[in-house]
């Protein structure tokens, strides 16, 4: 049984069409009368000039248009769409002057006659109560029946649209549906068409290794967000293109979830699908296409396409306006009610937050409408907002949830595509983890983490400013090394004999001493943190550092932060026991169980061990990983990011995430570890009739990822 369409509405009839149309016309002249009366620069001379001037300019935009915009893409790509309407107003401008008895000599009264026209087409169809969607579900039906009229996709096997809310938990989903807030997954569950079950992440709870766990079936070594390797003396970024690029080749073996005409949207990596836009491991204009593969999409597919309507841009930065002044709003009603815990939400946050709130959802769900349409078997696709939003606001603040609402409002929408779709769809839901509230480590503790650790390891103390890192938006800030001259005279000189003599011909130095771009917070020591978890790695020793070594050259190191308030246990290889986990009141032996005390992992879930055992096999597991303190009490934890809401290790909610799935579906119980998420979709496209890629394409994933 496939996933309902809902009743409410009906496909647009060709009368109500024609009377959109000729009411558009209408105002649209009326319009243009009283910008005859008020736009300086425009003028009319006769009554019949405004209605021949509303009928040209709409031909214009719904006829000539999209068709201009495929050569002239790029200019709507890089602008957001705002390059549409200076293109609309030249064209407006040669167009009007071109009509006897008009008068149009300004670009800037162009592009605003360009702005009414598209504002009044939008308010007649609010008017109207029209849906603009079925507009273009009958535009998009109509062009697949012309450039496809022998295809039959009916017998088909059901397609299957994987939507991913990223960062939102089992926990927080459950009270969304019970208190009204994602009506569109209570009535699914209400109907008895769908099931919610949860899922359990690995130990790094964070969209890198979830998403290129579900999609490639394969998260190994991906320890974090971010992490450093030392045989590169590299960090490594989920969210750099390269670095993005570089994961996937090393975990793809030619038949990931997407693989066989299948898309990807608004994600880290592709699953090997041939269609992808907004994806990070194949955006063609950083990586090159070596490294990303063969596609049948670029990065700017979505774009053009959505941004190729006018209205859709209008539309767009409208929400995003209001958007930008909801979070104005907000964070100044957090400081008002003195909200704990909150961070600081002013600077340039305001105006990216639309970016992932409403611009990047806007074009992947005309994305999915379009491989909807087209009849693409499978589809996944990420929705960040909420997750951008819990980081700076909290995991169930009003504007958090105002935001999870906007996106279920889109399941709704794209329910309705699969009622013209050439096959039938089912829509599963899903998370990638969840995330675990609290107040930031360096707001609680008056340090960050890396400070932390610099101090214990001999380096120089660093001045707080007050910044943070940005959220999961797919972009990183390159963080440089300053400099750092404090001490006597002698301290200093020892300090330049040590650099001197590590200095190599292949490791330039920074003038903090650190090689390359890689920042060292004391002498030979890196830390990297990635939400919740932290990572500590000895620079001049190669491969994994032992308990001993670290106990020999840092003897304060570890007992400090096994007693710091903010750590809940750290994860180091022992040369005489292997993996050992520390923690406060005891410590855990992983390779024969032994418990010294308390047990450190109890308050982190039943799959823990396991879960930390695995991690300490990575080839690039760092010396000492550090996982916060979760209070079970409290349900909170600090993160190491200046986050309210953050993810990335175990301890609490952020280790859930949920699968929202057919009722038809075979149960898939509650599977640990993206991986095990893997296989059941996988399981579940074999179980609706999807064959697997030809085997001749398939690269053993112990090949590439070696």
């Amino acid at each position: 049984m496939t996933t309902p369409a809902p009743s409410k509405g009906r496909l647009l009839g060709g009368g109500r069409v024609v009377a959109r149309v000729v009411l558009v016309w209408a105002a649209v002249t009326g319009a243009l009368r009283l910008l005859d009366m008020w736009l300086d620069g425009f003028s009319m001379q006769s009554w019949w000039q405004p209605t021949v001037c509303a009928l040209i300019l709409g031909l214009l935009t719904s006829v000539v248009w999209p068709w201009v915009v495929r050569i002239a893409w790029p200019i709507a790509y890089f602008t957001l769409g705002v390059g549409t309407y200076l293109l609309l107003g030249a064209a407006t401008l040669a167009i009007l002057q071109a009509v006897p008895g008009v008068e149009l000599t300004d670009f800037g009264a162009a592009v605003i006659i360009t702005v009414v026209m598209s504002a009044v087409g939008a308010l007649i169809s609010s008017a109207l109560a029209v849906d603009e969607d079925e507009i273009f579900f009958r535009r998009a039906a109509r062009r697949r029946r012309k450039h496809a009229p022998g295809e039959d996709l009916t017998e088909e096997p059901p397609g299957v649209v994987f939507l991913q809310i990223d960062g939102l938990g089992y926990d927080t989903v459950r009270r969304a549906v019970r208190d009204g807030d994602m009506p569109t997954f209570a009535a699914w569950l209400n109907d008895g068409t769908h099931a919610l079950t949860r899922w359990h992440t690995d130990w790094s709870s964070q969209t890198g290794a979830s998403v290129c766990g579900i999609l490639h079936g394969s998260n190994h070594d991906i320890l974090g967000f971010r992490w450093y390797e030392k045989d590169r003396d590299h960090v490594m970024a989920c969210a750099h293109p390269n670095d993005a690029a570089e994961i996937e080749r090393r975990h793809t073996n030619g038949r990931g979830l997407l693989a066989g005409d299948g898309a990807s949207h608004g994600n880290l990596f592709s699953g090997d699908a041939e269609h992808v836009s907004l994806t990070m491991s194949s955006i063609p204009v950083l990586v090159p296409r070596k490294v990303r593969g063969p596609r049948h999409d670029s990065v700017g597919a979505g774009y053009r396409a959505y941004f190729a309507n006018p209205v859709n841009v209008l539309r767009t930065f409208g929400v995003a306006l209001i958007d930008v002044f909801r979070e104005l709003s907000a964070a100044a009603k957090q400081r008002r009610a003195g909200v704990v815990p909150r961070i600081p939400r002013g600077g340039f946050y305001p105006l990216a937050r639309p970016g992932t709130t409403v611009i990047a959802r806007d074009v992947v769900v005309s994305a999915i409408i379009g491989d909807m349409l087209a009849g693409r078997p499978v589809v996944y696709a990420d929705f960040l907002g909420y997750d951008e939003v819990a980081h700076h606001s909290g995991i169930e603040r009003f504007d958090t949830l105002e935001v999870l609402r906007s996106i279920d409002q889109q399941f709704a929408r794209l329910l309705r595509t699969s009622r013209i779709a050439p096959r039938r769809y089912h829509i599963v839901g899903l998370s990638d983890h969840g995330q675990t509230q609290g107040q930031a480590f360096v707001d609680r503790f008056g340090e960050t983490m890396e400070a932390l650790v610099g101090r214990l390891c001999g380096g120089a103390p660093v001045a707080e400013h007050g910044k943070r890192r940005q959220a999961e938006s797919w972009q990183v800030n390159a963080a440089l090394a300053e400099a750092t001259t404090t001490g006597g005279l002698i301290a200093r000189r020892l300090r330049s004999r040590v650099e001197d003599a590590e200095c190599a011909e292949n490791r330039p130095r920074t003038s903090s001493g650190s090689p390359g771009e890689v920042t060292r917070v004391a002498p030979g020591v890196v830390c990297v943190v990635s939400g919740h978890l932290a990572m500590v790695s000895f620079t001049e020793h190669e491969g994994r550092v032992n308990l001993e070594t670290i106990e020999r050259e840092y003897p304060d190191l570890l007992p400090t932060l096994v007693d710091h308030d903010g750590v809940g246990f750290m994860l180091v290889h022992s040369s005489e026991f292997g993996p050992v986990v520390l923690g406060r009141d005891g410590l855990k032996r992983l390779a024969t169980g032994v418990v010294i005390g308390e047990d450190p992992l109890a308050d982190y879930g039943p799959y823990a061990d396991e879960l930390v055992k695995r991690v300490d096999t990575f080839p690039h597991c760092a010396d000492i990983m550090i996982n916060s303190r979760y209070d079970p009490e409290s349900d909170q934890s600090s993160p190491f990011e200046r986050h309210v809401g953050s993810h990335g290790a175990l301890g609490g909610p952020q280790q859930r995430g949920f699968i929202l799935h057919p009722r038809s579906f075979p149960a898939p119980g509650e599977p640990v570890g993206a991986e095990a998420v893997h296989h059941v979709f996988k399981d579940w496209l074999t179980f609706l009739g999807h064959g697997a890629p030809a085997e001749e394409s398939v690269v053993p994933v112990s090949e590439v990822a070696s």
